[in-house]
């Protein structure tokens, strides 16, 4: 049974070596994630190298994700890397302090922490772990009392309880490294903290103007994006439910459902959707997942994401490959109890504007009434292949394309398997479906007498031209043209 939901791996120290990185793409990589908080632009470049030699080596397509590191809203250094912080404590957030921090107050990244905040206002620092209550603002100076006191050690993050801080989701950094994304020829862009529509489309112009023609993501992890996600998920090619800083401001009892929410209007928009954060932490350490992160990805995949992610798991654990091998296990198993019941709700009620997009449907209807063994998107862009993957159709979905842009792009897509097929423009469209059926034989796929539902534009080698369906039973185009 071929696998519908993809895994994304975070590269890092554990996953650098290409011994190591050959091992995770054997054990189901579908897309690897390079975090540019972390590393030069030289570095980057030869790591995305790796990751296509590798992907090469073990015959498999690999996609890449570039992920922004977005606005540094984060304490500075202390003197002796951490302070212990009891409830009742007072603290000082000081955006001028340029030395290192003591027990009484530290520096900031962030300097316009003062502008947004006033008494009341409740920060939450390092993934919200400890909790400060706003008693004054003096000038650079935020005067806080400890409600939740801990451990606070150098370069914590800051999050305001319920959102508010107006960082720009764009830095000049991001902005650097924007170009160096389209260097690479990164297949998604991933643009962090996210308030509104016009930070990805101005993303978007910046990627453009750069040369890149990455799809872009919108990590959704501030609480002001909830209100206006609609319009942010339309101005972006996909998402990404990233749930801890999004838990730390909005609770982490509201997560889960918002998380369900964000997946349902990705899908029904025709963007896709990544489900991240802590979904396996505990083998950073340990061979094993626990039952809880178990459970957890496996509703991910009931939910209807189209990836579960890993972060620290891949970056710097200890069990980089078996974290793999145990996502995948848990994706499968999900993936058969799941009921298929969407495609004829799906079919009933849309309204299709394209010629394209009815076709696609109509492939994943015409799938579901009969014992068909595979559906080939014969595309250019991979659009075909992109509505028939919001549907959780059971057959798996074969995107045949001879753009190597496109082949990489769909390794996120549920459900759709690349498959690098070179096209003539002088060959009728007949011979066109007899060599994709003998391409899916010799993969394995598919043998003689399979019923295969193909689709194609009879304007070969032409983006955004599907226009014909075919159910055909394999063999029968070769011994009729015989």
């Amino acid at each position: 049974m071929l696998r519908r939901t993809k895994i994304v791996a975070t590269l890092g120290p554990a996953s650098s070596d290409r011994k190591v990185l050959e091992q995770m793409i054997r054990a189901g990589v579908d897309l690897v994630r390079m975090n540019f908080s972390h590393g030069s632009a030289q570095d980057h470049m030869k790591r995305a190298e790796t990751v296509r030699a590798a992907a090469a080596a073990v015959g498999r397509t690999v996609g890449i994700l570039a992920d922004l590191q977005g606005p540094k809203i984060r304490v500075r250094k202390f003197e002796n890397d951490k302070i212990v912080l009891k409830k009742g404590d007072a603290f000082i957030l000081d955006a001028a302090l340029d030395g290192l921090g003591n027990q009484e107050r530290v520096g900031l990244d962030y300097k316009e922490l003062p502008d947004d905040v006033e008494p009341g206002t409740v920060l939450l620092l390092n993934d919200g772990m400890l909790e400060f209550h706003v008693t004054a603002v003096k000038g650079a100076e935020v005067h806080c009392v400890v409600v939740r006191g801990g451990v606070l050690s150098n370069n914590k993050g800051i999050n305001r309880k319920g959102g508010g801080l107006t960082a720009p989701a764009l830095t000049e950094k991001d902005k650097e490294d924007i170009k160096t994304a389209a260097l690479i020829k990164a297949d998604y862009l991933a643009v962090s903290f996210p308030r509104s529509a016009d930070d990805m489309k101005l993303a978007r112009e910046l990627m453009h103007a750069a040369g890149g023609k990455s799809m872009l993501m919108a990590k959704i992890e501030r609480a002001e994006a909830i209100p206006v996600l609609a319009d942010i998920i339309d101005a972006s090619d996909a998402i990404m439910v990233a749930r801890g800083d999004l838990s730390v401001e909005v609770g982490d009892a509201a997560v889960p459902g918002l998380q369900k929410k964000m997946i349902r209007l990705a899908r029904a928009r025709n963007r896709l959707v990544i489900t991240a954060t802590q979904m396996m932490e505990s083998m950073i350490t340990s061979p094993i997942p626990t039952r809880a992160e178990v459970s957890d990805v496996a509703n991910a995949v009931l939910d209807g994401t189209d990836a579960v992610m890993l972060s620290a798991e891949t970056a710097v654990g200890d069990y980089p490959v078996e974290t793999i091998e145990a996502m995948a296990r848990i994706c499968l198993k999900a993936e058969r109890e799941a009921e298929d019941h969407a495609i004829d709700r799906r079919g009933a009620h849309q309204k299709f504007t394209r010629i394209d997009q009815s076709i696609a449907m109509s492939a994943l209807f015409a799938a579901s009434h009969f014992k068909v063994k595979a559906i080939v998107a014969m595309t250019q862009s991979g659009s075909t292949a992109l509505w028939m993957s919001r549907v959780n159709a059971s057959v798996p979905i074969f995107a045949m394309t001879p753009v190597t842009e496109t082949l990489t792009k769909v390794t996120l897509f549920s459900g759709v398997h690349p498959v690098l097929f070179p096209s003539d423009r002088a060959k009728q469209t007949a011979q066109e479906l007899i060599d994709a059926e003998l391409e899916l034989v010799r993969l394995g796929y598919v043998e003689e007498g399979d019923l295969i539902v193909i689709t194609v534009g009879e304007a070969v080698g032409k983006s955004g031209h599907t226009n014909t369906l075919k159910i055909v039973k394999v063999g029968d185009h070769r011994k009729n043209s015989l």
